[in-house]
């Protein structure tokens, strides 16, 4: 269950993730941002994806860590077609194609989302 504080963090990713194309729609849009709140209290698990950030999303999904990253891999596809060049700019470097689901969560993670509501 996710706290009230949880929340606002959670939902203060949503339209970064909207003007990426991912809408609420994808259970990828959630995920996301669960991910990315989680990332948010705890930077150092960006080190350790498969072991502590994806089975954490997954467990308040009720799903495994296999889904969790194929649906965040699912997000930087939509996101890549949809809007590569915010991907881009989020990036601060070029990318030559779609960032993995690490990477894309690590790019998203940097985001100022204060300036996109």
């Amino acid at each position: 269950m996710i706290h009230k504080l949880g929340v606002v963090v959670m939902t203060a990713y949503y339209p970064l993730l909207m003007k990426l194309g991912i809408t609420p729609n994808y259970v990828a849009f959630s995920q996301t941002a669960c991910a990315l709140k989680l990332i948010r209290g705890n930077p150092d698990a960006l080190q350790l994806v498969t072991k502590c950030l994806y089975p954490d999303v997954a467990k308040q999904f009720g799903t495994n860590w296999k889904a969790v990253e194929r649906n965040i891999r699912s997000a930087a596809d939509i996101a890549w077609r949809c809007n590569p060049q915010l991907v881009t700019n989020l990036a601060g470097y070029p990318l030559m194609e779609r960032p993995k689901a690490a990477q894309f969560i690590a790019i998203l993670s940097r985001a100022d989302v204060s300036s996109l509501s």
